[in-house]
């Protein structure tokens, strides 16, 4: 998967306790956007959040913030490697929530 400058991939890696989130354009080779439940702004809400799944959604949510800050509202989903179902899902879910399309 290959992300431009009009259309950015939205890059999701997981690890047993947190999840982060990379919006990369590939032509340029830069992420123009990256948030995690480690997030200084959100770490507050994700704190309070109840699960793993729902933190998540909270972090896809903010990304997508960032991404409409920088004008960014079309993106691939690139899911790394992972399955679509649990936290990745809730990302995905959470970014659309917040008014990305892919």
């Amino acid at each position: 998967m290959f992300g431009t400058s009009e259309r950015p991939r939205l890059v999701v890696y997981r690890s047993l306790k947190y999840i982060y989130g990379q919006i990369v354009d590939d032509t340029q080779q830069k992420t123009l956007v990256g948030a995690s439940n480690l997030s200084k702004e959100i770490r507050d809400e994700v704190a309070k959040a109840k699960s793993k799944v729902e933190a998540s959604r909270i972090v896809g949510r903010y990304i997508a913030k960032l991404a409409q800050e920088k004008n960014i509202k079309k993106i691939k989903f690139d899911r790394n490697g992972y399955k679509y179902h649990g936290r990745v899902k809730a990302l995905a879910e959470g970014a659309r929530e917040g008014g990305l399309e892919f």
